[in-house]
């Protein structure tokens, strides 16, 4: 019984060699998705003789490791491995996933677009107040702009007006004291 269960095991070894062998195809590993209403088993050998280790159902994501001729090698999001039968993966995610990624999607893009549009309004809101302090800075310049033009054109006339008026006040007064006093002007000039 022994040597029965021995060389049972080496022919199974030899057929899964044989088999990796052949189905040697693809190296890189690709993402794929169970296609179809199926539930797959996945085994540990390529053949339906090989024990059971977990399943696959529509809509699974697997990695694909390796290419056999009827049996693709697989490993699963929780990371078992194992063979399934090929030809019921796609590269492409079933209706039912697509539709859920892109409503997940989707709702990313609205929130995304709400979140620019408060910005857009926070940033229209700081516009108008910056525009209303412009023209009142705008406002405040013009004003300060004709007060000094004022200080600086008409601020000099009552200083030559006084002058003027001091200056004729003092020649009236010299006049009016000489001829009081009753000096005559000497003709002389003295050195």
């Amino acid at each position: 019984m022994a040597q029965t269960y021995g060389l049972r095991s080496r022919r199974a070894l030899a057929a899964g060699l044989f088999v990796t062998a052949l189905g040697a195809g693809v190296a890189s590993a690709e993402d794929a998705w169970v296609r179809g209403e199926v539930r797959l088993n996945l085994r540990t050998g390529a053949s339906p003789t090989h024990r059971i280790v977990g399943g696959v159902k529509t809509g699974d994501q697997v990695r694909i490791l390796k290419r056999g001729e009827n049996w693709t090698r697989v490993r699963l999001q929780d990371g078992k491995e194992g063979w399934i039968p090929a030809g019921y993966l796609d590269p492409e995610p079933p209706p039912g996933i697509k539709l859920g990624l892109l409503e997940t999607e989707a709702g990313d893009l609205r929130a995304r677009v709400d979140a620019l549009s408060r910005e857009n309004a926070e940033l229209s809101r700081g516009s108008q107040a910056s525009g209303a302090r412009e023209s009142e800075q705008a406002a405040e310049i013009a004003r300060l702009s004709e007060e000094n033009t004022r200080l600086k054109a008409g601020a000099r006339w009552p200083e030559w007006i006084t002058g003027a008026v001091i200056l004729s006040v003092g020649m009236a007064f010299g006049a009016v004291w000489s001829r009081m006093s009753g000096r005559r002007s000497a003709r002389r000039i003295r050195l």
